[in-house]
């Protein structure tokens, strides 16, 4: 069976970061590896600082998080043994507001993975406009090996080892890679025992809960519904419309699968997928809300994991993948997927950002190159977050929205932050990426001009 997985290192390494990132990152004590996630990340974020002549200062608080935070604990198992697990939370940047951002529960989670998820959540939410720093976290487990039992005791272990570091008006984490509803549940709960009784709801110290324990209507779909809502307002300077495209989406886990549902309802037709299990093509259409379901069919009701096996549409290589014509494709997978190799084989005209940087820089100079525009996910990766905040404001206020009212709100946000974007390269003629950074930016820039640095 074909597979999909993460570039490994022999992977054709990106150009150097400019002089100006090199003179930063030795300044902060940042490695100088091209092939470095955090240091991919923010040296597209200090390329977009020396476009708009950010502050040499400010440039050396966002090149480092904050706070970093490892944490060990033991755990029980089902059969009497204990583990030691290995847990994260990374709090970039707090300005804005509060840090926020999820937690990634993958048997290979890394701090400078960690740290890059962090960085880019600070950049979202001053893009999207909500009050919020940057966070992220995570646990070095795989889900699929450990039972509901199990995950329960891990997540509620890891929570009591970074209770001091989290909170609702302090740090608010989410789910994220790995992680859902049910674990963040577990969170609040076992937060709400260990916090003083007070006038504040903890419920509030995560987002991504149930609906039925204080969580948001259109929290599920709302990564998904904030890349269509950039497609929708972006593609007509393109002169496409959503009627027009057919479409890749590549991981169809929550990300992926709630883009190709609300964009095929939208008009657009879904023409091929690809996940960790494989790859699979329909040119005349595969049925987004179909394959969902297929992929959450449980193993014990012949489910296979993913997306191999639907019956509907025929199995194809990675190269024939990426290579099939479509207007929009959409990475929803993990980070540093579209490398040189596979950047020379995408046959689109727009790649919107549904992961978490899927692109390495020089996978992006390859596609500028080929003519083929980037919608960045620090723009089409923010309706997560902006929901989330959502649900943080209704859990402080003991209020619920209806969906209408979410949808509406969120739209807003997407539609400001695409506006940002645009504005920023039009004054700067420069690519969206940055572009966005540099909306990003100016927001920081302001809020550190008011505040100053104490002392």
């Amino acid at each position: 069976m074909t597979t999909m997985t993460r570039p490994d290192q022999k992977a054709a390494a990106p150009a150097p970061a400019p002089a100006t990132s090199n003179h930063i990152f030795r300044e902060v004590g940042l490695p100088e590896d091209p092939n470095n996630l955090y240091s991919q990340t923010v040296g597209s974020m200090l390329h977009g600082a020396e476009v708009m002549g950010l502050p040499h200062y400010l440039r050396l608080i966002l090149a480092q998080p904050k706070n970093e935070i490892m944490v060990h604990f033991p755990v029980k198992m089902d059969d009497g043994s204990f583990r030691l697990f290995k847990g994260y939370r990374v709090q970039h940047n707090n300005a804005l507001g509060p840090y926020k951002g999820g937690l990634r529960f993958h048997h290979d989670v890394h701090l400078d993975d960690v740290k890059s998820l962090a960085f880019l959540m600070t950049m979202k939410c001053s893009l999207v406009g909500v009050p919020y720093g940057g966070g992220k976290g995570g646990i070095k487990v795989d889900p699929r090996k450990h039972s509901a039992t199990e995950m329960e005791r891990i997540v509620r272990r890891f929570t009591t080892a970074i209770a001091h570091q989290i909170g609702p008006d302090y740090d608010i984490p989410a789910p994220d890679v790995g992680s859902n509803s049910q674990h963040m549940a577990w969170i609040a709960d076992t937060y709400t025992f260990l916090s003083e009784i007070g006038g504040s709801n903890p419920t509030a110290t995560v987002t991504g809960k149930p609906i039925e324990y204080g969580g948001s209507l259109g929290r599920e779909k709302a990564t998904g519904q904030g890349v269509v809502d950039t497609l929708c307002e972006m593609l007509p300077e393109l002169k496409l419309e959503p009627k027009q495209c057919t479409f890749s989406v590549l991981g169809f886990g929550n990300v992926g699968s709630w883009s190709g549902k609300i964009f095929q309802d939208k008009g657009a037709k879904l023409v091929t997928v690809g996940d960790h299990t494989g790859f699979i093509k329909n040119d005349k259409g595969i049925d987004a809300h179909d394959l969902a379901v297929y992929v959450n069919k449980p193993k014990s009701e012949g489910g296979t994991g993913g997306i191999a096996g639907y019956p509907k549409a025929e199995k194809i290589t990675k190269e024939e993948f990426y290579k099939h014509k479509v207007e929009v494709f959409i990475p929803a997978a993990l980070e540093q997927m579209i490398q040189e190799p596979e950047a020379e084989m995408l046959n689109c005209k727009v790649v919107a950002e549904g992961a978490n940087a899927p692109t390495t820089p020089a996978g992006e100079r390859v596609l500028q190159r080929r003519g083929i525009e980037v919608l960045p996910a620090i723009l089409c990766n923010a309706g997560g977050v902006t929901v989330s905040y959502f649900e943080w404001v209704q859990n402080k206020t003991f209020k619920s929205w209806d969906l209408e009212r979410v949808d509406g709100e969120l739209k807003k946000h997407m539609i400001a932050a695409a506006g940002r974007t645009r504005d920023a390269r039009r004054k700067y003629k420069c690519d969206l990426r940055t572009a966005a950074y540099i909306g990003a930016l100016e927001r920081l820039q302001k809020a550190y001009e008011v505040r100053g640095i104490f002392p």
